[in-house]
């Protein structure tokens, strides 16, 4: 087999939506000819953990590990964090507003680390992994970023070794969505477009997953960028699924920072309860992750805290036994100019699932072509409040009739191996003889 170096940030322990695209890659690259070698840090500062994906690592699987230094101690003590919490990102206010000493970390964060906090990773990484190569010849780099830390290792390490690399977007860089909150002074600013255009020019090829973010590579100049969507793993849904709940249960599986909040969502649902007879006494509203605090305050003023339940994050697995069981899922984007193009990752295993989405955000979006491909929901405008309100009117009548399910159309080209075998066969035109 060829040898394929990946380069990432998020790998088991770590939990979340950011380890799983790599930790897939691997578990199938050997199907299409090519023996991964894992390349991640030492004992990161990983926000959330999940032990239980390891069970994805191939046997024999070769993970070199690199030792890093993050700020995140530094950042505790200057927040008054204690020291056993984690922190996340997303700009998310579990407890209130943000404090000042939480925008001054921002600020800093932004303007002193660049590309990110994981920045002092890369020079010691850079010297390692060319040293490592010396004696173990791989034949090409993939690195998979956020955090971008991992782009600037892999262009080291290819001027080093002149191996071909592919650079993994599975974000933006400059045009993430937050990038305008991170108060950046003018020369951090240029620094950070500074080095996105080094990784663009050096990159041999670029993949990122959707059509618009491949659409503004372009635009700033890389040639052909190639679209690998996110997807789900067919040996992840459970083949026997549980029942839909008897409860009209609407749940939201993941982040939900102040960006994602849907107002019009909330309304609709207090406007139901005072329209529909029994509707309150049928509805759950069912938080799974990381929630922030103004969901909560304005479900708080709409009379429907009695109506909700909070949940933790949970191991990948029982996860996907609740988004299953569900009534509707409800698929949420951030509120921001730049959404076109973010298909958040739970999307792929929503429709997998077969329960019916409400995706709220806009009809034109890339997550909105996703969901409308595979029929596998309804989607409504930010402000659309009465397409909000009817949508949920329709899924609760099925839920009343005992038909609230999905015919999706063929999804089989979501699926994680098939996307394995999507960047395969990029790292194949680059190693051609």
């Amino acid at each position: 087999m060829k040898k394929v170096l990946l380069i990432t940030y998020y790998w088991p322990p770590s939990g979340g939506a950011g380890v799983q695209r790599c930790l897939k890659l691997v578990k199938y690259f050997r199907s299409f000819g090519w023996e991964p070698i894992v390349y991640t840090a030492a004992d990161a500062a990983y926000p959330i953990l999940d032990p239980s994906l390891a069970r994805d690592v191939p046997e024999g699987q070769v993970v070199l590990q690199g030792p890093i230094w993050e700020p995140y101690e530094w950042y505790k003590r200057f927040t008054g964090k204690g020291k056993q919490e984690q922190v996340y990102s997303g700009f998310l206010a579990e407890g209130g507003s943000m404090s000042f000493s939480a925008k001054a970390a921002i600020w800093l964060r932004g303007n002193f680390f660049i590309p990110d906090a994981r920045c002092f990773w890369i020079r010691p990484s850079i010297t390692y992994l060319t040293r490592w190569l010396h004696t173990h010849p791989v034949d090409a780099i993939v690195s998979s970023g956020p955090p971008h830390t991992v782009h600037m290792i892999a262009r080291g390490v290819k001027q080093a070794t002149g191996l071909p690399w592919v650079a993994d977007f599975r974000d933006p860089w400059t045009k993430i969505d937050f990038y305008d909150q991170l108060m950046l002074t003018r020369w951090a600013d240029w620094r950070h477009h500074h080095l996105e255009r080094q990784v663009l020019r050096d990159a041999d090829r670029l993949t990122t997953v959707s059509w618009t973010w491949a659409r503004e590579f372009a635009e700033m100049g890389v040639k052909d960028p190639i679209v690998i969507n996110n997807g789900f793993d067919e040996e992840d849904i459970p083949q026997h699924p549980p029942a839909p709940e008897p409860a009209f249960t609407c749940s939201h599986i993941g982040y939900l920072n102040s960006d994602r909040n849907p107002v019009r969502l909330w309304e609709a649902f207090a406007a139901l309860c005072e329209e529909i007879p029994g509707f309150r006494a049928e509805l759950r509203l069912r938080f799974i992750g990381k929630t922030d605090h103004i969901t909560f305050q304005q479900l708080e003023q709409l009379g429907l805290m009695d109506r909700v339940e909070v949940m933790p994050y949970m191991p990948h697995a029982e996860v996907l036994d609740y988004t299953c069981s569900s009534q509707v899922l409800l698929l949420l984007v951030n509120n921001v100019p730049n959404v076109m193009g973010h298909i958040p990752g739970k999307t792929f295993e929503y429709i997998a699932s077969r329960r019916p989405v409400l995706a709220i955000g806009p009809e034109t979006a890339d997550f909105a072509r996703v969901i409308r491909e595979t029929s596998s929901g309804l989607v409504c405008g930010f402000e659309d409040a009465e397409g909000i309100k009817k949508a949920l009117r329709h899924y609760y009548q099925q839920y009343r009739a005992g038909t609230l399910y999905n015919e999706t159309a063929d999804i089989t080209s979501y699926s994680r191996k098939h996307q394995t075998g999507q960047m395969a066969e990029v790292l194949n035109s680059l190693t051609q003889a």
